[in-house]
């Protein structure tokens, strides 16, 4: 009996020391294509690389962050914060859920699913005009990134140009800066005698199969996979001489894009406003890294699975910070001229019905995440390398 008793005695003794082992916190997972009402799952994230705040904070505050797509370059500064642990620098443990075409991250963020989003600014803006308490933290994106693109022997070179032709956009927002940019040449895109609007899908497969006369592309995406496909009249791959670009900068209808946004209220509640100082400083600072570490950053998103190849990764990230830097008053601080336009072409675009109130936007958060930083904040001298494409992207 007593070998017994201590046989027992031993077994509990055993499970209860596994039970007290804490398991590996999981990697993150990719979203599932929920409805609005699920909430977002984690997109894959790379283990920190730096040890969790070892000094000034008793423990991490957890926070989520909600992208407007799938794991990409786009995203590849807050990827990087988590991986080389600048979050856990700020206490913080950032989780980072995916997008996908049927999550919207102003209302996953408006729901309180997530304390940070990243939008365009004029869908932010149509969320609040509609009720949604969020605003405006951090204008990451200086620039906009929104080309229309044809074919060198067929160009469309001008806006102008686009009366009776075949011009593609994909909708769902995106097609704003086009739209106010033909209305300014007197060409109404709900017209068809003036103008044929096509929705085209989230690739390029339209225009390259001459189904239109241009086609709307992202610089840092789309307009990087036409020059991954082959011409069939030269067995090698297309180049920028074969094509016509139109870019929205220069036509002045350009809408800024990516930034940070939260909701008001939450922003208001003790303590959270030092939480979205820190959770700035540490998103920068990714930047900075993904700016000064490119090949390493371009590492850290595939890493994290992306749906497409390391050269396709490589010129986005390129691209990415072409939109970022420079920022001549810090990243994240906002242009009050692009905000102004922003506004313009959205009001007059009927994305809202009329200009946002003051508070819409914040800097000073910005600026005191931009006080917690060492290194170059502007970027002011910047320049993009070139970054050779390979069929496919990969």
């Amino acid at each position: 009996m007593k070998k017994r008793f201590l046989f027992v005695l031993l077994a509990l003794l055993i499970v209860a020391l596994a039970a007290c082992a804490a398991p590996a916190a999981p990697a993150t997972a990719p979203a599932a294509s929920g409805g609005e009402a699920a909430a977002p799952t984690p997109a894959p994230a790379a283990e920190p690389t730096a040890a969790p705040a070892e000094e000034g904070c008793a423990e991490l505050t957890p926070v989520k962050l909600q992208l407007q797509w799938v794991t990409q370059s786009q995203f590849a500064g807050y990827f990087a914060a988590v991986d080389q642990g600048y979050y856990a620098e700020q206490c913080l443990e950032v989780t980072i859920l995916e997008g996908a075409v049927d999550i919207v991250p102003q209302q996953v963020v408006a729901s309180g699913q997530a304390e940070f989003g990243l939008a365009w600014v004029p869908k932010m803006l149509a969320s609040r005009s509609e009720g949604a308490d969020l605003v405006n933290i951090a204008q990451v994106f200086q620039r906009s990134g929104t080309l229309e693109v044809s074919w060198a022997d067929n160009p469309v070179p001008t806006v102008a140009d686009m009366r009776g032709k075949k011009i593609g956009t994909w909708g769902f927002g995106n097609e704003h800066e086009l739209f106010a940019a033909m209305r300014a040449e007197g060409i109404d895109p709900n017209n068809a005698a003036d103008v044929t609007v096509v929705q085209q899908s989230f690739d390029m497969l339209a225009l390259l199969n001459r189904e239109l006369d241009a086609a709307e592309a992202m610089i840092y995406n789309e307009y990087a996979q036409v020059l991954e496909a082959i011409n069939p009249d030269t067995g090698a791959l297309y180049t920028p001489e074969d094509l016509t670009v139109i870019n929205f900068n220069d036509v002045g209808t350009a809408m800024l894009q990516d930034h940070v946004f939260v909701r008001e209220s939450w922003l208001a509640e003790a303590g959270h406003e030092e939480i979205a100082v820190r959770f700035l400083a540490a998103s920068f600072k990714g930047w900075q890294f993904c700016r000064d570490e490119m090949d390493a950053c371009v590492q850290v998103v595939l890493d994290n699975g992306p749906t497409l190849g390391q050269s396709h990764m490589s010129w986005q990230l390129n691209e990415i910070n072409n939109l970022i830097w420079p920022s001549p008053a810090g990243i994240g601080v906002m242009d009050q001229a692009l905000w102004d336009q922003t506004v313009a072409v959205s009001v007059e675009s009927g994305i809202i019905p009329e200009a946002p109130s003051a508070g819409a936007f914040r800097t000073d958060l910005a600026m005191k995440a931009l006080e917690l930083l060492e290194g170059d904040t502007t970027g002011a001298s910047y320049q993009p390398i070139s970054v050779e494409l390979v069929e496919g992207g990969e």
